[in-house]
């Protein structure tokens, strides 16, 4: 079923001769870029949630914005993620209208949520590591406190479509939903600019704000390591630098899909081919990989429990470790009175 049958704009995504945005080539080769970054984002996003909650260890208040992350970001690669790789392996999207609305509104959600946990860090880590309020101890409430801000935030402004301010459509080639940014219904133009203000605008502002206290107080960690010799000096700049290279990836991923979202509210008469409509989406989604691994590889207690359940070995150390004990009470046995 061809998708003119669900969207009233489905026109858009076609050809003057009703040939289809892309051939289908174009289609497979997204399917497959879109795979390359959906896979390992639901594998390293789950290992992040597991290995927190096997090891208590790791439940410190930092670490609870990133589990919350790895949540939201797991959230948006099982749906956004694995359904374009879907829509795009089938050349449209074959989901009906239904469909598109529950896949826009379930990817937005997590796609905030995870934009207002950055926030979160970034706040958080300027605080603790800048101290412009004095010394000040993030702890569980706080932690516990920031995430459910962060997901009452986003369902606060993906639900209004549901009800009609706004509304989910396709987007890019056609093969997923989102917000949408081209009609020019005066309902749904203040749904987008007031969408755009408090979902984008205020956590860049304040992870911009933190981003750059953190880097300007960066130097001055350093130099408190040096002269201290200490090591929760050093672990700051540590987490400093993980949080500074987390911001920097929500830039390069989320800045090029809200410019051109807001290029087409404001310039709704521009031309802009589907696929490079489709680029910033794909590259949007793309963060959902990028930010277990910075924390996995920049977090040393996440690297010590995550490496070894990627790789399979933790089963085999605790087997090694039983082995070791059954051998020595062998020993004792043996050994004479």
């Amino acid at each position: 079923m061809q998708p003119s049958v669900f969207f009233s704009n489905a026109s858009s995504y076609v050809g003057p001769h009703g040939e289809p945005p892309l051939s289908r080539t174009g289609f497979i080769i997204l399917a497959i870029i879109m795979a390359l970054f959906t896979g390992p984002a639901i594998i390293l996003n789950s290992t992040v949630i597991i290995v927190s909650l096997m090891h208590k260890q790791l439940r410190q208040p930092l670490n609870y914005a990133l589990v919350n992350m790895a949540v939201a970001d797991l959230g948006t690669a099982m749906t956004g993620g694995v359904l374009s790789v879907v829509n795009n392996a089938q050349g449209y999207f074959s989901l009906g209208r239904t469909g598109c609305v529950m896949e826009g509104f379930a990817v937005s959600l997590f796609g905030i949520t995870s934009l207002c946990t950055v926030a979160l860090i970034a706040v958080e880590r300027m605080f603790v590591v800048c101290k412009p309020l004095g010394q000040i101890t993030f702890q569980k409430k706080h932690a516990v406190g920031g995430i459910a801000l962060s997901w009452f935030w986003s369902l606060s402004w993906n639900l209004p479509p549901l009800f009609g301010w706004g509304r989910y459509e396709l987007e890019g080639v056609g093969t997923s939903c989102s917000p949408d940014w081209h009609n020019q219904d005066p309902k749904n133009v203040s749904y987008i600019l007031a969408y755009f203000a408090v979902c984008f605008a205020v956590p860049f502002a304040l992870i911009l704000a933190s981003y750059t206290k953190l880097m300007w107080t960066l130097h001055q960690v350093s130099k408190m390591a040096c002269l201290e010799g200490g090591a929760v000096a050093k672990g700051e700049m540590k987490v400093a630098s993980m949080v500074v290279l987390m911001v920097l990836t929500f830039l390069i991923s989320w800045l090029p899909y809200a410019s051109l979202a807001m290029l087409v509210v404001y310039n709704p008469d521009v031309t802009i081919h589907p696929l490079v409509g489709t680029v910033p989406v794909y590259l949007a989604k793309s963060s959902t990989a990028f930010n277990p691994i910075i924390y996995i590889y920049l977090n040393k207690q996440f690297r010590k429990y995550a490496v070894p359940f990627l790789l399979c070995k933790e089963l085999l150390e605790d087997d090694e470790a039983s082995e070791a004990t059954t051998v020595e009470i062998s020993t004792n046995k043996v050994s004479p009175a």
